[in-house]
């Protein structure tokens, strides 16, 4: 197992442009690896907030189709190692939204590739989600390997399981890393046993479904129906629905298509790292998510914390109320940012081991 330092106050050794950066989940993993962040780009200009406070960097609301590679050079300083980076939406390839046909958003992960041949950077790193490598039978990531090796940058791909990162989550990321002056560390496993729900979250303060954390606006539970109300509180830890009296079923679970679907309306374990992350998963009937002690889906704080933020992590100013469609989406979509550190650290691996050839 490599072992990850939190390298935030020593000098930064490389340089950071994140595409497709979201609240900077990305970009704050990098810096914590000892990376300097310079930009973010994405096209949902709501996210500057979140990604200038925690980054120090500027955000641009900027389509990233449309972007320059004249435009990126500028940010380079040319003194330090420069670094693309970024996480074309997943949403054409996820499991969860089967519209490879019809979704223009593919084309984006050709894009980030294009980019990089004309920006040149020394190292390149990617993340989205393994069914990529499937999509029409895995060309459009072939032709994105492809692409670069062209360019002369040598790449090494892993499907990464985030719990053997620090991540407190079951959820597996297809990481890319490549790099313009030959040998490029692969993504290694930083941690031998699994972070469990009960170490991330059990420490927050209790609250009820439909209220918040005085202290913090983020830990904030959605509300429940009565019936769900009922539905949770017949629910055990690692439980399903099936544990529920008859009269509490769903009219969908009743019929033999919906029997097969367990993992919905269900509470975590406390001894378990936490299933996927998705962008609704602050509803208890939207997944394994309620809590598995209150009577209660998980809290947006929770999930970013489950996601691995630190749990000081600002999305949206103080005074401003929070949206648990808005919020959730950016926690949902975002790289865990223990997974984010660890890729930083093979890149400065992969930087180490470049001048130590150069010194021989």
């Amino acid at each position: 197992m490599v072992e990850v330092q939190n390298l935030d106050c020593q000098q930064p050794v490389g340089e950071v442009v994140d595409l497709f950066c979201g609240v900077g989940a990305l970009s704050h993993g990098l810096k914590r690896a000892g990376l300097r962040i310079l930009a973010g780009y994405d096209v949902d200009a709501r996210c500057k907030y979140a990604f200038e406070t925690n980054n120090a960097a500027s955000f641009y609301a900027r389509d990233v189709a449309k972007l320059t590679a004249s435009e990126l050079r500028s940010h380079f300083s040319g003194r330090l190692p420069s670094v693309l980076a970024g996480c074309a939406p997943c949403q054409p390839f996820s499991s969860y939204k089967q519209r490879y046909a019809e979704d223009p958003q593919w084309g984006l992960v050709n894009k980030f590739a294009e980019l990089a041949v004309e920006v040149q950077p020394d190292y390149l790193t990617m993340e989205n989600v393994p069914a990529l490598l499937r999509y029409k039978h895995g060309t459009v990531f072939e032709k994105f390997c492809l692409t670069l090796r062209e360019a002369g940058y040598t790449i090494e791909w892993t499907v990464a399981k985030c719990e053997e990162f620090g991540v407190p989550q079951r959820r597996r990321r297809l990481v890319v890393l490549a790099s313009k002056s030959g040998k490029v560390c692969p993504l290694a496993p930083t941690h031998s046993n699994v972070v469990t729900v009960r170490e991330a979250i059990s420490g927050l303060r209790c609250i009820n479904a439909g209220a918040s954390d005085p202290d913090d606006p983020l830990h904030a539970a959605s509300s429940l129906s009565e019936i769900n109300l009922r539905r949770i509180r017949a629910s055990t830890a690692g439980g399903t629905w099936r544990d529920w009296p008859e009269d509490l079923r769903a009219a969908c679970h009743r019929r033999p298509a919906g029997k097969t679907y367990s993992g919905v309306y269900a509470r975590m374990s406390w001894e378990e790292p936490a299933p996927t992350m998705t962008t609704q998963c602050y509803g208890y009937g939207n997944g394994r998510f309620g809590h598995p002690e209150q009577d209660r889906a998980i809290s947006l704080r929770e999930a970013a914390i489950l996601q691995s933020f630190p749990g000081d992590y600002e999305f949206l100013p103080a005074s401003e109320r929070h949206s648990f469609v808005e919020v959730g989406r950016w926690i949902g979509n975002a790289v865990p940012v223990k997974l984010a550190e660890a890729i930083g650290i093979s890149i400065l691996q992969s930087l180490s081991a470049r001048i130590d050839n150069h010194a021989r």
